[in-house]
Parts: C-alpha cells; structure tokens; sequence
C-alpha cells in the first residue's frame, strides 16, 4: 500500500508526488476539551483518521498525501471548561496561509483543506478567499462533518448529525483510540433536551455563546449510543465521501470564463 503520510515520506518521494499532480490534504483541527469522557485530542485525532483513510482510497485514482494535522485551532468557545488551546483568529490564518505557501512552492497544485473542528468552519472559507485569487493552486476547504451528511447521520440514533462529544464522536474515537475512552459513565453525560439553539438569535443570525450556555460537563448530545461498531461505519462513510470528493474532477476544474470580448463596448485587459 501506497505511503500517503507526509511526514513519513523523504524529500523526493514528494517531489515526486508533486510532479505526478498528487492533491494534498491539509487537516485542521483543534486541542479542546471534549466532555469527562473523551480526550482533549479528539478533533485532531479523528481529522487525522479521516484524512488518511480518504486518500488511502482515493489512491488508486489520483495520488494523495496528507500533512500532519494543524491541531491549534479556533476554540474560545470552550476555554471555560480547560484543556483547551487556542489560537488567535489571525494567526491561525496567517499559520493555514503561511503552509498552503509552502505546498505550492514545492509544486502540489491541489490542495484540500480538510476540517474537522466546527469553529474553524467560517475562518476556513475566509482564509480561501483572501488566497484564490493570488495562488497557483486549486483551493478547496470542506469539513467532514458536512461533506458527508447524510451518509453520517443514517447510522446515528439519538443525533442528527456529529455533535460535539456526543454518540458520533465517540463511537469514532472507540475505534481510533479506544484506551482513552471513559465509558465508565456514559448514560449520565447526555446534554440536556430543548438547549440546542448555541450559537442562533432570532429566526436566522448569528450570536457568538461559550460552550457552557449549552451544557453544564461539556458534552453536547448522548454518548450513551456510542459503540465502535457504529464508529468504524461512520469513519468509512466520511472517508467515502472525501474521497468522492479527491477523485472527482470538478473538483479541481479552472473557472469558467463566462465573458464576452467586451462588455458595453470596451473590451477587457487580462
């Protein structure tokens, strides 16, 4: 089986992935805490998992490789419950712009921002925005999470989706790292019903909350349902879907260009 860790490789084995048009996945994260139950490293470690699992499968399709996770991310939200370290929102910018740079300058041109934190979601898509225009690469940014929806949610019982260490996040970390999983306890951790609107006013805007206006231990959601069995189908199913996602080539398509020669009779310099 193919290498798909960066870190693992030599220098010219990626200098030769590079000159093959391999797409590069760069994962970003967090280090936040995740209830009494999971570890402070759970979105870093199930980013990783997710990241390798996909290129592992979309390999054989288009060469991928994956960076080493970018595990400080935006995470004020849950300072109140300690363990948790952050990152300013300009240097997290300034750190995911700073290592696109450098996976440009060694030739990758397709490059996947990969995420599995929820409060890194807005500052990602800003961060494509401000570098598009300027780079040589193809910039995409998804989240796991997101990318594959339904596809997650049909395996969860209690949720509608990956809620933060609730039944989703734990089942995958039974599985990723099952010795750091408290499951001593799990029935009595489930967040409360009715307190689901965090971060909402009114009928659609935007109110920034801490995590503790949701949840009195941390947890939001029923880690009770969590097994590995639903873990091990919930990391394939996200795998599947950002593999789809590497190994379709719109994905990666240029712009069209949709203008004429000249718009009210002047033409355009490019």
């Amino acid at each position: 089986m193919a290498e798909v860790d960066w870190a693992r490789l030599k220098a010219h084995e990626l200098r030769t992935l590079a000159n093959e048009g391999a797409v590069v996945i760069l994962p970003i994260a967090s280090i936040e805490q995740h209830g009494p139950h999971l570890p402070v490293m759970t979105d870093t470690r199930l980013g990783q998992e997710v990241a390798h699992r996909a290129a592992r499968k979309a390999y054989s399709t288009r060469p991928v490789v994956v960076t080493p996770v970018v595990w400080s991310g935006l995470s004020e939200h849950h300072m109140p419950f300690g363990g948790t370290l952050i990152l300013s929102h300009d240097t997290f910018r300034r750190v995911v712009r700073d290592l696109v740079h450098s996976i440009t300058r060694h030739g990758f041109r397709d490059i996947l921002i990969s995420n599995s934190h929820g409060g890194n979601i807005v500052a990602m898509q800003q961060i494509l925005d401000e570098l598009t225009p300027t780079t040589e690469a193809t910039l995409v940014a998804t989240t796991y999470v997101s990318e594959a929806g339904e596809d997650l949610s049909q395996h969860l019982e209690d949720q509608p989706g990956v809620m933060h260490a609730g039944e989703a996040e734990t089942s995958m970390m039974m599985v990723c790292e099952p010795g750091l999983v408290d499951d001593s306890n799990l029935a009595e951790l489930a967040s409360p019903e009715g307190r689901t609107r965090f971060l909402q006013a009114g009928a659609g805007s935007y109110r920034w909350r801490p995590f503790a206006h949701v949840t009195a231990n941390g947890v939001f959601g029923n880690p009770a349902r969590a097994n590995a069995s639903k873990g091990e189908k919930l990391l394939e199913a996200a795998a599947d879907a950002l593999a789809r996602l590497i190994c379709d080539p719109e994905t990666w398509a240029s712009p069209d260009d949709m203008r004429s020669d000249s718009v009210g009779g002047v033409p355009f310099r490019t």
